[in-house]
């Protein structure tokens, strides 16, 4: 199996064990068999470069070069230890067949080192034998510590793979957590703009019945008529195109708030203690009904987040900015420290951690054609909104 790395995965794989070779290969060169010397060097590099690519490889390729090694009657040597990186790998990123001939590997190598080192030396005779001396108790010890160093090389890599595998989990499980409140808050927008296009047509029916009996008494009054009918269809068709496939067909009632209920939301939040100031800079626009509820909601879940989680001795600032084109929306709070970090003076951490409010923020800012950050700025906790005044349409 071959994997896919990144470019610095695959830079490092190859420039540690070049550098290694290159450490090695003088000390390598006065070795008694050096040519067998270094062709299990070369083999171990290479088994290391290829280690995280094929595992499966790299594990076959580890096993060829030993067994040539022994056949030819070469010694162990440093390169060896390569082994246990080889046998890390294939448990961390191998599949499931490499993994588990990685796990035979451990303790097959190992025997087969307790055959070469102890046992086939007595057998030859090679092996000098001392009063006291017990074959069967030194092979034992032999195999042990060859397997439980195998064996802990390959547990390690098992353990850093289900690491992984968990932290994969966890980022899969918030991105659909993330996904679920996208969706109930398209799902309340959804509801709100349900009143939006009830309110805009009973003004568009209600003027047109008035227009049509006032059209042969007075028919200026028409001309006044016509346009709050266009004014309003209009403003009505745009909320629709922006939020129309976010659109549910059961949807209850509610109460639809705008820019002149921010005063109210203000005054509730006050009554609970959190000090808020409000300050505005420019003249306000004119702003489309889905603007609004963009506005509303983004300040609502703001300073909700402020009376929970933030310092409510200290006043969030909620702050308009106005032009021509855009209004530039911030509102700063402060942020509850620790007592650790209340008796230092210091703030630990800058990101924040994005939470449900911050995912439906964010929705709404993105719904009017505009954007939202929320960032830990020092001992303050920042949200920053800029959104078109003249929101665009989105096609249907």
């Amino acid at each position: 199996m071959i994997r896919s790395l990144r470019p610095g995965q695959l830079a490092f794989d190859i420039i540690a064990p070049g550098i290694l070779l290159l450490i090695c290969i003088g000390p390598y060169l006065l070795f008694s068999n050096a040519v067998l010397s270094l062709f299990v060097l070369f083999g171990m590099c290479g088994a290391l470069v290829i280690r995280r690519l094929a595992p499966g490889l790299s594990l076959t390729v580890a096993w060829v070069v030993c067994l040539i090694q022994i056949s030819m009657g070469g010694q162990p040597d440093p390169s060896n230890l390569a082994i246990l990186s080889v046998l890390y790998s294939v448990a961390a990123y191998g599949g499931r067949p490499s993994r588990w001939l990685g796990l035979a590997s451990a303790f097959l190598g190992a025997g087969v080192i307790t055959a070469y080192v102890v046992l086939v030396p007595y057998v030859l005779g090679q092996r000098i034998v001392t009063p006291g001396d017990d074959v069967v108790l030194s092979a034992w010890q032999v195999f042990l510590t060859a397997a439980i160093a195998f064996v802990l090389a390959w547990t390690l890599g098992l353990l850093v793979r289900t690491a992984q595998r968990a932290r994969e989990s966890r980022r899969a499980q918030y991105a659909a957590e993330q996904g679920v409140v996208v969706e109930q808050e398209r799902t309340r927008i959804a509801r709100d703009m349900h009143d939006v296009v009830a309110h805009s047509l009973a003004v568009v029916i209600a003027q047109a019945d008035g227009a049509r009996y006032l059209a042969k008494n007075d028919p200026e009054a028409v001309t006044g008529a016509l346009e709050t009918i266009a004014g309003t269809a209009r403003e009505a068709l745009a909320d629709v195109r922006v939020l129309l496939a976010q659109l549910r067909h059961s949807q209850t009632e509610g109460p639809q708030p705008v820019l002149d209920d921010l005063d109210r939301l203000y005054d509730q939040f006050r009554s609970t203690g959190l000090k808020v100031r409000v300050e505005t800079v420019g003249e306000p626009r004119p702003a489309s009904t889905a603007l609004q509820l963009a506005v509303y909601r983004i300040v609502q879940e703001a300073l909700t987040n402020a009376l929970r989680h933030g310092d409510i001795e200290h006043e969030a600032v909620v702050s308009f900015a106005w032009s021509e084109a855009e209004l530039n929306l911030h509102i700063t709070s402060a942020i509850r420290l620790s007592a650790t970090e209340a008796r230092l003076g210091e703030v630990r951490g800058t990101e924040p951690r994005l939470g449900h409010g911050i995912a439906g923020m964010t929705e709404r800012a993105v719904l009017v054609g505009g954007a939202l950050t929320a960032e830990r700025v020092g001992s303050m906790f920042v949200v920053r909104a800029v959104l078109p005044v003249h929101a665009p349409a989105v096609a249907a």
